[in-house]
């Protein structure tokens, strides 16, 4: 077949479609400099997109064929093709169903764009800020394409949960009453500094008319409608997230095996702590008690070092890491985010580099037994060291398949079996540091129970000791994760608003985890005394995004 028309090349030129369609995706890959237009979320829009996927369907529909009859695609042709086919019909799905005519969410809808793009673009020269000034006067037109589309749901009887819009509306009105559009552009040159305050305010008015659609008619004519979104939608949601068809039930009852299992562990751990202890009351003790960072500024430093000294001590022994890859930086998260940590990938060019943000929610001094299994997750040797390598060898894959391609639950899988590799390299055998990746271990089987629980209205199992026989309900949901997991209530709430408003993404870390284990045990076992655990990391974390249908298998064949 012509070299363009190979599945990566079709891939490729899907990127460069999607970057125009949607302009945030040009500036998070850093290949649309300069670029000051804003996505149209409006129902036009979204069926723009959905237009472009299915003319690339089509594109590779005829590169099989072709490749059929010439002896079938070499295989980074074909896991390329299979990424792209999985990914475009999955977000087909949703966009067929309607669901883009109702998303509100606290972490992954189009409204936290409308602040998020701002912290990827450029601001080192005049000329940055002025292509920052001039975006912030296209916001007010993204919120309105957003309404467009709410108010077409609203026609067709689609509606966001009461849940959702709520904590959008709260979101909103902190970003509103911080003014953060004015604080972001106060770091701009004085040069530019009328324009960007008259650029801001403009911002601050498409905020505050999307917030007043939500608080107005939208809200009211959202009551009634459920949190759970049933086991069709939940289905189609979860495909989005995993790669996957998955088997609901083995996967519920997979975290209630696992949530067992690491509560024993836990117990041990918390009694090395302090004897005769619960973990639960060991964890408030360390919360008062345990060794605390103390200052915003300091605990990003301290956050800082723990990336680099990790990064040191891999290099070499169990990664190989290209220069590029060796920088990453530790950042606060702006007030008004959902209170989990996260992690930004760095653009294509590494210009913008990798970086971690911790949200404070307010607080200034931050135990520390809970944070180092985290930023092992969202950073070193997590999920920096893998979207960063994905970066670095993006000429050997395609763009696709280290950008747009993403699957959730193969990056959240790595970052959760890197938790557990640091564990098993000797890096958590402090007894209050161990408890806390125990506790991020467990909050991740909690997640897979009640994500899939509160969504499909299933019962607790009759053996347990937590409300037994009981359908799951939000409010059960929150009582259980409060009981057997070590966060703080605010940290609790945000999480039920988030598994509630992203369904199926919750679930993605502990399955990805059994993934990836189960392709290195299964390549350990085919290799015997031949494996080399280094260079099966680097073969593992360089073959780009795949879904959890083709991850075991695909691990399992490599050296």
């Amino acid at each position: 077949m012509p070299h363009d028309d190979t599945p990566r090349a079709i891939a490729d030129r899907y990127v460069e479609t999607i970057a125009d369609l949607n302009p945030i995706v040009g500036t998070a890959l850093g290949i649309r400099p300069g670029v000051d237009a804003m996505p149209d979320y409006s129902p036009d829009g979204q069926e723009a997109e959905a237009g472009a996927a299915r003319a690339t369907l089509a594109e590779l529909d005829a590169a099989e064929r072709a490749a059929a009859s010439n002896g079938g695609l070499p295989v980074e042709e074909r896991r390329a093709a299979r990424l792209l086919r999985e990914r475009l019909t999955a977000s087909l799905a949703l966009h067929d169903a309607g669901e883009g005519l109702r998303e509100l969410s606290n972490l992954f809808s189009p409204v936290q764009s409308l602040r998020s793009v701002f912290l990827m673009m450029p601001a080192e020269t005049e000329d940055d800020w002025a292509v920052i000034g001039r975006r912030l006067r296209n916001v007010p037109a993204a919120a309105a394409g957003l309404r467009a589309a709410l108010q077409e749901g609203d026609g067709r009887g689609l509606y966001a949960a009461p849940r959702q819009v709520d904590t959008v509306v709260e979101q909103l009105d902190t970003w509103l009453t911080a003014d953060w559009y004015t604080g972001f552009v106060a770091k701009g040159p004085d040069a530019l500094r009328t324009e960007l305050t008259a650029a801001a305010a403009e911002a601050n008015v498409g905020l505050a008319e999307l917030r007043d659609y939500l608080t107005g008619g939208y809200r009211a004519a959202a009551e009634g409608t459920p949190d759970a979104v049933g086991r069709e939608r939940y289905a189609v949601a979860a495909r989005r997230w995993t790669g996957s068809d998955l088997d609901l039930e083995d996967a519920y009852a997979y975290g209630w095996a696992e949530f067992r299992r690491i509560g024993e562990e836990m117990k041990a751990a918390a009694d090395a702590v302090l004897p005769g202890h619960t973990p639960l009351a060991v964890m408030r003790h360390l919360d008062e008690h345990g060794e605390a960072i103390e200052g915003v500024d300091e605990v990003r430093d301290w956050l800082q070092g723990l990336m680099d000294r990790a990064m040191a001590d891999l290099d070499g022994t169990h990664v190989d890491l290209a220069e590029p890859v060796k920088h990453v930086e530790a950042m606060i998260a702006p007030p008004g985010s959902a209170a989990a940590p996260y992690y930004t990938r760095p653009s294509l060019d590494f210009s913008r580099p990798g970086r971690t943000w911790l949200p404070t929610l307010g607080e200034t001094r931050f135990p520390v037994w809970g944070l180092v299994s985290t930023w092992y997750h969202e950073g070193v040797p997590g999920h920096h060291l893998q979207l960063a390598q994905w970066v670095h060898v993006a000429g050997s894959l395609s763009r696709y398949q280290v950008s747009l391609g993403s699957v959730s639950a193969m990056v959240e899988g790595w970052a959760l079996y890197a938790e557990r590799l640091m564990d098993e390299l000797g890096y958590l055998t402090d007894p209050a540091v161990r408890l806390g990746y125990l506790d991020a271990q467990i909050m991740r089987a909690i997640r897979v129970i009640i994500d899939i629980g509160m969504h499909l209205r299933l019962r607790i199992p009759n053996g347990e000791t937590f409300h037994p026989g009981e359908v799951w309900t939000p409010e059960l949901a929150r009582e259980f994760f409060a009981a057997f997991n070590g966060r703080d209530p605010a940290f609790i709430d945000s999480e039920i608003v988030r598994y509630l408003g992203a369904p199926g993404q919750a679930i993605g870390y502990k399955l990805g985890e059994r993934a990836w284990l189960a392709g290195r045990d299964a390549a350990r076992a085919a290799r015997g005394a031949d494996f080399d655990l280094k260079a099966w990391h680097m073969a593992a974390l360089s073959m780009g995004s795949l879904g959890l249908d083709d991850l075991t298998d695909e691990l399992s064949r490599l050296p």
